[in-house]
């Protein structure tokens, strides 16, 4: 029970994790294209994420396959879950534009 208790912590920070990893990604992407000087954000952005990144890593593995497993696997389905958040009104389907595809 307590192990399990412990992989789906692990699972849960995995998700935080990567939800502040591609979240991070979006909102720089965002800020640095329109600034004047872009490589500043995504220099800056990478260092700081990747560190959030590995120190959560390291510090939720502690020498333990099994939780850096699950953790990766949170933060691979983070990103599909911010990758559903982030998407512009273009992409999102909807009925009509379903029902304007089919006309002929």
């Amino acid at each position: 029970m307590n192990e399990t208790f412990t992989l789906v912590l692990a699972g849960m920070a995995g998700v935080l994790l990567g939800v502040i990893f591609f979240g991070g990604l979006w909102w720089t992407v965002r800020k640095g294209v329109s600034s004047p000087r872009p490589a500043v954000w995504f220099l800056g952005s990478t260092l700081l994420r990747m560190t959030i990144v590995l120190v959560g890593f390291y510090f939720i593995g502690r020498g333990h396959w099994n939780r850096m497993l699950v953790c990766l696997l949170g933060f691979v389905i983070a990103r599909f879950i911010v990758m559903r958040f982030t998407r512009t009104p273009v992409e999102r389907p909807n009925s009509a534009a379903k029902e304007a595809s089919h006309a002929p």
